[in-house]
């Protein structure tokens, strides 16, 4: 009988032989990279100027003590473990998720370069110069050519701090009249935004602002033998505390508003006082949200206000001062920069001191969506509802809707098209005045001549069309320059 050794004496002998073989494996792939390894850390060495000669030894011959290392040269286990991952990447189709504290992943945002720097806020001011002409007419045969020079300041102030945000745009353009029938047309706006970043997901916003214009002379007040309509002034400031929850968005604010209404001039040369028409408004709002998702978040808000003249009658003898209320719901949406905006849909009433003039409540559509369905294509869509107060004996006012839309094409890297439109309903719920319905239509481009020059060119019609019959007309036509920084 033949002696067998079990078969269990072989297994350390299988073991050792394994563990052989992956340590060949090692060496061999060792004797392969260690020459290019030693060329590279020779060529870096001869780049930084070093004049030690490099003797090629074997681990037999150089004891590993004695051995010295550039430490410039030297990996450490992080970044190895970095590069090799980096490799192994390369071929996944589910890459790594970086770690919540990984620093790489935090980059400096460039500066653009562009306004003027004063402490730490930035400036980008414009200045524009430009001619228009303008031609009005009505359904009666009058008409009205008038050549404008138009000098335009705009400009933005931002802050840039680590925390809380200031934000002061301004905005005014002043028609000089050169020749033609109508007066000099002024107008201006200049708003401020402060926001707070508060403890416990908690923010406060803080606004003013300031408005200037003419009142048009197709506006149900305006006086229709004027030659120079009442400057309307507006006054605004509010506060808006917000704060998140988990998935609850809560808001609280307040707005106070004030208006004021200049002389306006007659055909006659005398001018009619429009001072019975200054008023204060308070508005007390408040919204609940809630994010199903992060770009759809349902809301609904309340409001309530009060309206005080300054004289407690008219010029008619009615008593205008008044509430109003409000509620809405609607959804909030925001895919990036590709699709955001909101839709609500709600009530609005408003309710007078005078007893002869009747109550006005009507259903309110407010929407706003931004969209660009491609680089270089933005498109804005605004709908909006208004109560508007009437100066007419006898007339409570009108329920306002408002549709715009505004398109902007890239058509060249230095060329920009502009296309806008709109048109608002104004319905008057008692029968004895009439309804209006107002259109416009523009189209513009923009030449960027240099970085900080542009030329421009704009076209813009206007109509407003009564129940009645009677029309008014606008066409302007202009060219300009602009100046950035």
């Amino acid at each position: 009988m033949t002696n067998r050794t079990p078969a269990a004496a072989f297994r350390p002998q299988r073991a050792s032989t394994r563990v052989l073989r992956a340590t060949c494996a090692l060496g061999w792939v060792a004797a392969c990279v260690a020459p290019g390894m030693a060329q590279e850390a020779t060529g870096m060495q001869g780049l930084r100027g070093s004049t030690t000669t490099t003797t090629t030894t074997t681990d037999t011959t150089t004891p590993q003590a004695a051995r010295t290392e550039d430490p410039a040269l030297a990996l450490d286990a992080n970044s190895f473990r970095r590069i090799t991952n980096d490799a192994l990447d390369a071929n996944r189709i589910n890459l790594r998720q970086s770690a919540i504290d990984d620093r790489r992943a935090l980059k400096k945002t460039n500066d653009d370069g562009t306004g003027i720097r004063l402490g730490t806020m930035i400036l980008r001011p414009e200045v524009s110069q430009g001619a228009s002409v303008e031609r009005k007419s009505d359904s009666s045969g009058t008409r009205q050519n008038t050549t404008y020079w138009d000098n335009g300041l705009k400009g933005t102030l931002t802050s840039d701090w680590s925390r809380h945000e200031l934000t002061v745009t301004g905005d005014g353009t002043w028609r000089e009249k050169i020749a033609g029938d109508s007066d000099n047309d002024p107008s201006g706006q200049v708003n401020a935004e402060l926001r707070l970043d508060l403890a416990n997901d908690m923010a406060a916003r803080l606004t003013a602002g300031y408005a200037y214009s003419r009142e048009s002379n197709t506006d149900p007040n305006a006086i229709r033998d004027a030659t120079v309509q009442s400057g309307v002034t507006q006054y605004t400031t509010g506060a808006v505390l917000s704060r998140d929850i988990g998935k609850l968005r809560g808001s609280v604010g307040v707005e106070l508003q004030r208006w004021t209404y200049g002389d306006a001039q007659l055909s006659d040369g005398s001018t009619l006082n429009n001072s019975d028409r200054n008023r204060n408004a308070i508005t007390l709002s408040s919204r609940l949200g809630y994010e199903i998702s992060p770009a759809l978040a349902p809301f609904i808000e309340v409001s309530a206000g009060k309206t005080r003249y300054d004289q407690t009658s008219d010029s008619s003898g009615y008593q205008r001062s008044g509430d109003i209320y409000g509620a809405k719901a609607g959804i909030a949406s925001d895919f990036g920069e590709k699709l955001r905006g909101e839709f609500a849909l709600g009530y609005k009433q408003a309710s007078f001191d005078d007893a002869r003039l009747d109550s006005m409540g009507a259903m309110t559509l407010d929407s706003t969506v931004n969209w660009s369905p491609r680089r270089g294509t933005n498109v804005a869509l605004g709908l909006g509802t208004s109560i508007e107060p009437s100066t007419t004996a006898g007339i409570s006012g009108d329920v306002a809707y408002a549709l715009t839309a505004a398109i902007t094409h890239e058509l060249r890297e230095n060329l920009v098209a502009r296309l806008s439109g709109g048109t608002t309903w104004r319905n008057y719920q008692n029968a004895s005045q009439y309804n209006s319905m107002d259109y416009t239509a523009g189209a513009g481009l923009t030449y960027h001549i240099s970085r900080s020059l542009d030329l421009t060119a704009d076209l813009a019609w206007e109509r407003t069309k009564s129940d009645d019959g009677s029309s008014d007309r606008t066409l302007t036509a202009g060219i300009g320059l602009k100046l950035k920084r």
